[in-house]
């Protein structure tokens, strides 16, 4: 996981087209989603994360974005709900 504020927008552009970074997630809400979703581009740069897989955003705890992930999003829900 990267933080927005600990890679330069430089870097961050060369890994966005190199393909090692594809996802980005929201650090306090804990949601990843594509790099292209409305929501994600609205959110400040503090809160901003990057995940180079979904695996690895999964791992860290965060869930899918509802917007721009609705198949996994149902997904979790009901994996969620199962749990409880």
């Amino acid at each position: 996981m990267l933080k927005h504020n600990d890679i330069s927008d430089v870097l961050l552009r060369t890994y966005i087209r190199g393909k090692y970074i594809c996802w980005g997630g929201h650090k306090k809400l804990k949601i990843y989603g594509t790099l292209g979703c409305g929501s994600g581009k609205r959110m400040h740069r503090k809160n901003r994360v990057f995940f180079t897989s979904e695996e690895e955003a999964r791992n860290s705890g965060y869930r899918p974005c509802g917007h721009c992930m609705p198949k996994a999003y149902r997904a979790w829900k009901l994996s969620v709900k199962k749990c409880s």
